[in-house]
């Protein structure tokens, strides 16, 4: 009985060790298991992380290279429009005009050339006559058989060492000789294919490099533009790529820039080589001048950010040890109570250890939360906020949060950045992240109890998906007032040097009339026209100086709205834009029934003088223009329409008219700064409204725009109580006392609202571009 008893007893002995080897094997397998799909989500990851990270660099580089070759096409395509205007150009004139180019930082620029065309049989004349302008000891020497050669004749070294070549024959290289004429067809810049450049071919073979040219054709600003020459910028490739890629980069892109030539091919203009074996590649294309180019980059991935960690391997390693560790400790709880009771008290020792560590990372996350210089802020699905840093409610200066989003704008006091429309919610950051929308720099205005002074902050909101699987935002705020007033300070340090700049013009313009006058009707007529000339740049550069100044003021020049009537401000507009006209010369100009609205009347008539202007100007030759301008009301807001029968916009350019310096018909020899549009859509965001452009159905343009309609206002206003009334005149006293106590001379681009009774024209603003159409004398 012992015996059996005892062989039971080893019977279970070997089962229970039989059920904790089968046990520990299980535990094993599976951690093993786990472990290897982690690990090779977490290689997966590194490789995506790398994958991206390729993408951004490659964007970077391709970007870069088309920013530089655009700003050179730019810079040449000014350069030469500026030399057109120069009747009688000599090397003086060609030097003071291309001086800005020496020091604007063209990388693998090798030169700039003025270049022009002549038959054979005209060289002598063509060589006297620049000669005779300050090309000295120029000699004009045909370097093929041809009817047509192509001579620079003032040249101006940019990043290279040496004498300027001025009488080369251009046309010695086939490749730059078809840019010319490619670019002179066109009338537009235009690429050559990749070659040496003549300037480079006495070089050692070892220091030649694959370049490449920018030609701008040059024409005369007249009613039958006459063709002058170009604008000739010779680039080399190597020099080139090797500035934008080592910067953009950081040493982990091999690079290549392959052009397009005419015939199609597809030659390698330049490369840029970084040690390492390459296993990423990437190819993108992009536009230069009138020609398709493509960027190829590679890399290699264990060099990028991201794929290099040892973390995955680390955590391989660590799981497979706590794996075979589980594993033990199953098979010990299995075989032995007493054992399983020790194992119990280590893991437990291990699991308050854990905890420890998660109460120390939970306190470096509050200790980090609490001494970030940023207002931070997260709210869940439902709008209640879960972490406001101490710096966000340092910022909001509201210590209570609300978890009503209902009831945000007037706890915590938000406005739009003018200080009195109330920021709607559904626009507020954290609304938008929790529908899903990420945005970057909304500006509002903080202004509450405890804030009022104002603090103008700039906010970006992102959407949140915590591990719980629970929905939510977060949101930082920077203080961006002392950032608002530095520009301020700016905008008034502008206004001062553009009186500094607008008085020697005006000596210089008071100069030419007296001049004029002093001239007997008996002296060379050239002499008065030079005169008459040097007046109208005088007026152009003087407008160009106050469309300047006005874009740099109208973002954040004082509103002073009140209730406008419209159609007397139309009608001044017109009035001043028609009256000078004879009878027989006046265009067709229809006014509909316009509403009333809210807004500054200077800034407003700004945008009503620069879209009537435009509609006059843009017109074809030989046409009277045709001007149709209708107003609405819907949705609390009012529309205005400005229609015209001109020459349109095209369809790729319509997004870009309000951009910086964008000219849709720059040219077809329309003057204008490209300010105008900028102008006024920064105009009508200032009033909450938006800015458009669409076909005329019976051709043209049309341009409209929404403002603040007065019933909407009357409503907003009627719905505050009297004291917060009282708080807000008082602070808008304030800010305009303010205001007006450092306004300086020369800030006059955007003039008051409300202009002096005895001057009438103290509100008027000069014509946003100049007349197309010649004034009589």
């Amino acid at each position: 009985m012992k015996r059996r008893e005892l062989s039971a007893a080893a019977a279970d002995a070997r089962r229970g060790r039989f059920t904790g080897l089968l046990l520990a094997a299980t535990i094993l397998l599976a951690g093993l298991t786990v472990v290897i799909s982690v690990y090779a989500v977490m290689r997966s990851g590194q490789r995506q992380s790398a994958e991206r990270v390729m993408d951004q660099r490659t964007e970077m580089a391709r970007a870069a290279v088309q920013t530089e070759t655009e700003r050179y096409r730019s810079l040449l395509e000014t350069a030469a429009a500026g030399i057109g205007t120069d009747p009688s150009l000599t090397w003086e004139d060609f030097d003071a005009a291309t001086a800005p180019l020496a020091s604007a930082n063209l990388v693998g620029a090798a030169s700039l050339a003025y270049v022009v065309p002549t038959t054979t049989n005209r060289i002598p004349d063509v060589q006297r006559l620049w000669r005779s302008r300050g090309s000295e000891g120029l000699t004009l020497r045909p370097a093929v058989a041809g009817q047509e050669h192509y001579f620079s004749i003032f040249t101006r070294p940019l990043n290279v060492a040496g004498p300027q070549m001025n009488g080369l024959d251009v046309a010695a290289a086939p490749e730059a000789a078809a840019a010319l004429r490619e670019s002179r067809r066109i009338g537009q810049p235009s690429v050559s294919d990749t070659y040496v450049l003549l300037r480079d071919r006495n070089l050692p073979a070892a220091q030649q490099q694959r370049s490449f040219i920018f030609a701008a054709p040059i024409w005369t600003r007249a009613s039958h533009p006459e063709f002058r020459g170009w604008m000739v910028l010779g680039l080399r490739g190597e020099d080139f790529l090797r500035g934008m890629l080592a910067t953009v980069s950081q040493g982990q892109l091999d690079g290549r820039l392959l052009a397009t030539n005419r015939d199609g091919g597809r030659p390698v203009v330049a490369e840029y080589a970084v040690p390492g074996r390459t296993d990423l590649r990437r190819e993108t294309d992009f536009i230069v001048a009138d020609r398709k180019w493509a960027l190829v980059t590679r890399a290699a991935a264990a060099r990028l950010p991201g794929a290099s960690s040892t973390l995955p391997l680390t955590m391989l390693l660590t799981g497979s040890g706590m794996s075979v560790l589980l594993a033990g400790l199953v098979y010990v709880l299995a075989t032995g109570r007493a054992r399983a009771w020790a194992r119990v008290q280590v893991a437990t020792a291990d699991l308050r250890a854990a905890e420890e560590e998660s109460r120390r990372q939970a306190g470096l996350l509050g200790a980090i939360m609490a001494s970030i210089g940023d207002g931070v802020g997260v709210v869940d699905e439902h709008g209640a906020f879960l972490l406001h840093n101490p710096a966000a409610k340092t910022l909001l200066g509201v210590t209570e949060d609300l978890n009503d989003p209902a009831g945000w704008q007037q706890h915590y006091g938000l406005y739009r950045p003018d200080g009195r429309t109330p920021f709607p919610l559904e626009e507020t950051p954290l609304i938008r992240a929790l529908h899903g929308e990420s945005c970057d720099g909304v500006e509002m205005l903080v202004r509450n109890d405890r804030r009022p002074e104002g603090v103008l902050v700039s906010v970006d909101g992102r959407p949140l998906d915590t591990s719980a699987g629970r929905r939510g935002a977060v949101a930082v705020f920077h203080d961006i007032t002392a950032m608002r007033r530095y520009e301020n300070d700016l905008a008034v340090f502008a206004g001062v040097v553009a009186h500094d700049l607008k008085a020697p013009l005006s000596v210089i313009r008071g100069h030419c009339e007296v001049a004029r006058e002093d001239l007997d009707d008996g002296e060379p007529a050239a002499a008065r026209e030079s005169l008459g000339r040097i007046t109208l740049a005088v007026d152009r550069m003087a407008g160009l100086i106050d469309t300047l100044l006005a874009y740099s003021t109208a973002r954040d020049a004082p509103l002073r709205t009140r209730r406008v009537d419209l159609d007397e401000l139309v009608g001044e507009v017109v009035h001043d834009r028609t009256a000078h006209l004879r009878p027989g010369d006046r265009p067709v100009i229809t006014i509909g029934a316009l509403p009333a609205v809210t807004a500054d009347p200077a800034m407003l008539r700004h945008v009503l003088d620069n879209l009537i202007g435009n509609a006059l100007k843009y017109v074809r030759p030989g046409t009277a223009p045709h001007v149709d301008i209708t107003g609405s009301v819907a949705g609390g807001r009012a529309r205005v329409e400005v229609a015209d029968r001109g020459i349109g916009i095209p369809d790729d350019a319509k997004d870009d008219v309000f951009e910086t310096f964008h000219r849709a018909h720059a040219e077809a020899g329309y003057a204008g700064t490209g300010l105008g549009l900028a102008i006024c859509k920064r105009i009508v965001e200032r009033h909450g409204g938006e800015i458009g452009v669409s076909d005329n159905p019976g051709g043209g343009t049309r341009f409209h725009f929404t403002v603040p309609h007065p019933e909407e206002t009357e409503m907003k206003s009627t719905s505050d109580d009297e004291a917060t009334t009282r708080a807000a005149l008082e602070r808008a006293l304030a800010e305009r006392t303010a205001m007006e106590n450092s306004r300086l001379p020369g800030l006059s681009a955007l003039p008051a609202a409300d202009p002096s009774s005895h001057d009438p024209a103290a509100a008027r603003l000069r014509a946003p571009v100049p007349d197309h159409h010649p004034r009589p004398e």
